[in-house]
C-alpha cells in the first residue's frame, strides 16, 4: 500500500482552483461523530425541499453529486445547494444559499444500482471562498486508490437504517477503509440470491466499510464526499451512490468513482485540469 501511495498518486489533484483541499479549520452517519464546524468546508446540501442529499464543491460555480439524487424533479428551479453549514436546518452566518441554475446526470443512469450515479450542479450564483466554503481536489484519471487506504464521508443523513431525518441535524463524519470493487462485489454476493455470474459493483465503483460492518452512510448522504488525505491535502475518491441497508455485515456503502468520470466532468467544465 505504501508503494501505491507513492506511485499511484503523485500529484493527484485536478482542480482550477489552488487552494483546494486544504481546509483552514481542522478538525451522523452510521457509527460516525459530529464534524469540527468548518471542518470539510467542501459539503454541500442539496435539496429540493422533499428530500436530501450531498454534494461537494469543486470551484465557484460547480458541485459534483450523485445522478439518483434528481430523480424526483425535471426541474432545475425546485433545487436550492446550501454550502458553509454545520447544522442542516439551522441557519448560521456563514452559510450560504444558492439557487441552481441546472443539473446534468450521466447519461449512463436509470436507476439504482447503475453506472453513472453522478451528476453536475451549475449554481446560478459564483460562490465566494471562504473559511467555510472551500473546493475539494477531484483526483486524476489515472489516479488509483488503493483497498485499506483510511478516508472520510461525511453527511446530514439518517444515523440508522429506516430512521427519519431530524429537524435539524449536524454535521457526522466517520473513517472507513476502502475497499476494491472485486472484493466488494463478492461481499454482496454472499448471501444475495443474485448469480455469482452476475456483477453487483461495476469497476467504476469503490467501496468503503467494514467486513463486520458498524460505520457507513446511509439515507441522506447520497451525493456527498469520500474524501482521501494525500501528502496533506483531500482529493474527493468517491460519490454516495447506494448500499444494501445501512453498516451491515459484508455490505459495505458503494460509491462512484470519480477519477472513473474526469473525463466526462471535463466536458462540462473545461477549466478543472
Amino acid at each position: 500500500i505504501l508503494i501505491c501511495l507513492l506511485v499511484c498518486i503523485t500529484n493527484p489533484a485536478s482542480s482550477a482552483s489552488p487552494m483546494c483541499g486544504v481546509p483552514a479549520i481542522s478538525g451522523r452517519i452510521v457509527g460516525g461523530t459530529d464534524a469540527v464546524y468548518g471542518e470539510w468546508p467542501w459539503q454541500v446540501a442539496v435539496s429540493d425541499g422533499q428530500t436530501l442529499c450531498g454534494g461537494s464543491l469543486i470551484n465557484e460555480q460547480w458541485v459534483l453529486s450523485a445522478a439518483h439524487c434528481f430523480n424526483n424533479s425535471i426541474s432545475p428551479g425546485n433545487y436550492k445547494v446550501f454550502l458553509g453549514i454545520y447544522k442542516f436546518g439551522e441557519s448560521i452566518a456563514s452559510s450560504v444559499t444558492v439557487a441552481v441554475e441546472k443539473f446534468t446526470k450521466h447519461p449512463n443512469f436509470t436507476k439504482a444500482g447503475d453506472r453513472g450515479d453522478i451528476a453536475l450542479v451549475n449554481l446560478k450564483n459564483r460562490v465566494t471562498f471562504t473559511n467555510y466554503i472551500q473546493p475539494i481536489c477531484l483526483p486524476d484519471a489515472s489516479v488509483t486508490f488503493p483497498s485499506g487506504m483510511e478516508c472520510w464521508v461525511t453527511g446530514w443523513g439518517t444515523r440508522r437504517y429506516g430512521e427519519n431525518l431530524t429537524s435539524v441535524n449536524t454535521l457526522q463524519e466517520v473513517m472507513t477503509p476502502l475497499i476494491d470493487y472485486k472484493q466488494c462485489d463478492q461481499m454482496y454476493h454472499l448471501g444475495s440470491s443474485t448469480s455469482s455470474f452476475t456483477t453487483i459493483i461495476q469497476e467504476e465503483k469503490i467501496c468503503s466499510g467494514y467486513k463486520e460492518g458498524g460505520k457507513d452512510s446511509c439515507q441522506g448522504d447520497s451525493g456527498g464526499p469520500l474524501v482521501c488525505k494525500v501528502n496533506g491535502t483531500w482529493i474527493q475518491a468517491g460519490i454516495v451512490s447506494w448500499g444494501e441497508g445501512c453498516a451491515s455485515a459484508n455490505r459495505p456503502g458503494v460509491y462512484t468513482l470519480v477519477s472513473a468520470y474526469q473525463s466526462w466532468i471535463k466536458t462540462y467544465i473545461p477549466g478543472m485540469r
